[in-house]
């Protein structure tokens, strides 16, 4: 199994998610390969929180262009996870 830290890579503070923390949901950029299991697992070990369901989703890279040369941005894993009641993540 993999490390936490390799699982998880960041979280996410956007416009967005700041909306999704009254439902107590918080993004993370994450590997992958990473599966919804392990991402439960490396968020509740990291965190010290109880995770009540992981959504993911794959973000595509885009179309890139320098000069003459064209190109492709990576695409990218991010999983919105659910907390249960009571739990939080300081995401200062």
């Amino acid at each position: 199994m993999e490390s936490s830290r390799i699982i998880i890579k960041s979280i996410l503070r956007t416009e967005k998610q700041s909306d999704l923390l009254p439902l107590n949901k918080y993004v993370f950029w994450v590997g992958n390969k990473a599966n919804k299991i392990s991402i439960k697992k490396a968020v509740e070990n990291i965190y010290k929180v109880k995770v009540s369901e992981v959504n993911t989703l794959v973000v595509p890279g885009k179309a890139k262009r320098v000069r003459f040369a064209q190109g492709m941005t990576p695409e990218w894993k991010k999983a919105v996870v659910t907390l249960k009641e009571g739990d939080k993540i300081d995401v200062t």
